[in-house]
């Protein structure tokens, strides 16, 4: 048992009314309230409440301290300065809570390390870091997602995201080379985030996970949009989606045993499933840059990146191609035998890795706050664009290139 009266001590902070409204920092500078940042916290880093009940707290007044901290943070700090300069602010202010731990015996070292840690995480909730050299600045193209986007091109200049939206149902909203689109409903009722490719002008086709966990279908065919066709199979993740030429598709899902299975539509009619083995901890990301070519990646049960791919005659092993990953990968080639993978990483950062043909990249750190795996695509040679589902569950972009 705990002593009540901890919640009793009289606290008063004034609240300048220049901090009720944040300046953004810039263009993709998102508001989030002491709740939101909270259950992030209980989410992605519970080890934090782990520590302090370890080291004799309750788990109630640990969520109680973290709320008070994390509402000082948003409410009175400068979010230029560091935690750890918030943290002293915050001492000086609220002494009494310092008198709260020593009463529990929790120590002083501790008490120090997790609060600068759950102020440090609520700034890099309210100020996502700038995207890398060459990316543009996050845009918030609106929307309410349940899931993560998918996005397609079917010529230059041209975007196609799709996601799941608040009733399950699937929304589209693409970019005509000019200005962006309202969303659209497109229906069905979606247990999974959607897929999305095109292999000619005009042509979109459009994957997700049904009610009956079956894979579904519906396709662009230049005039119109097709009704929802029943692909089957036993689908444990979101489908993904690859063409390696006119009239091919390949879809690849994580199945039972968490193992990659594939379908495809040779032109003329959809082949049986395949299995190609291994041991998904997510979701797959397929690409295909040229004819007889795709790759093929996902999270492994190490949470590192794994790839597999097939050169037009048979499909390699598995490799670990490393990392720290919180998601789904997304995968985009702007040219022959070249790759961009795309992973939201530790802080719920875009980090990017890439294959120029002879070899991998380090990981680039691209900033960012997202909620959801990435979506990317190419439509050119110099041109990649990814998409996400931000803080506050609309859709973030970001690009590179022309």
């Amino acid at each position: 048992m705990y002593n009540h009266s901890y919640f009793l001590v009289p606290v008063y902070i004034p609240v300048p009314a220049s901090t009720h409204r944040l300046e953004p920092m810039y263009q993709m500078r998102q508001q989030v309230n002491a709740q939101q940042v909270l259950q992030h916290i209980r989410t992605e880093h519970s080890s934090l409440f782990n520590e302090l009940q370890q080291a004799g707290m309750d788990r109630q007044i640990a969520e109680y301290v973290f709320f008070f901290v994390i509402n000082f943070t948003l409410n009175l700090a400068n979010t230029n300065q560091s935690a750890a300069q918030i943290y002293q602010q915050f001492q000086r202010q609220v002494p009494w809570l310092t008198l709260l731990f020593t009463q529990l015996n929790v120590p002083r070292n501790v008490m120090n390390r997790i609060l600068t840690r759950v102020i440090e995480i609520t700034l890099q909730l309210l100020r996502p870091e700038e995207p890398a050299d060459g990316w543009a600045p996050w845009e918030n193209l609106g929307g309410v997602l349940t899931s993560a986007p998918a996005v397609s091109s079917w010529q230059p200049n041209r975007l196609d995201v799709f996601a799941r939206g608040t009733d399950n149902a699937l929304y589209h909203i693409w970019w005509n080379g000019r200005s962006w689109s309202s969303w659209e409903n497109l229906g069905g009722v979606l247990t999974s985030a959607p897929g999305a490719v095109s292999w000619g002008p005009n042509r979109i086709d459009v994957f997700a996970r049904g009610t009956d966990n079956a894979l579904y279908h519906k396709w662009w065919d230049g005039s119109r949009w097709n009704d929802w066709e029943s692909l089957g199979g036993v689908l444990t993740s979101g489908p993904a989606a690859s063409s390696r030429r006119t009239n091919q598709l390949d879809v690849f899902v994580r199945g039972s045993g968490n193992r990659l299975y594939k379908r495809t539509w040779n032109g003329s009619r959809w082949e049986e499933w395949e299995d190609l083995g291994g041991n998904l901890a997510s979701e797959p990301a397929a690409v295909s840059w040229g004819p007889n070519r795709i790759d093929v990646f996902a999270r492994g049960q190490n949470n590192q990146l794994i790839h597999r791919w097939f050169n037009g005659v048979s499909w390699s092993n598995w490799e670990n191609l490393g990392g720290t990953l919180t998601s789904a990968p997304a995968v985009s080639s702007r040219r022959p035998n070249h790759l961009e993978v795309f992973v939201r990483g530790t802080g719920n950062r875009l980090f990017r890795r890439e294959w120029n043909g002879t070899r991998w990249s380090a990981w680039e750190n691209i900033g960012g706050n997202l909620t959801s795996a990435p979506a990317a695509v190419s439509w050119g040679p110099n041109r990649t664009d990814v998409f996400a589902r931000g803080q506050d569950q609309s859709l973030i972009h970001t690009w590179r290139g022309r």
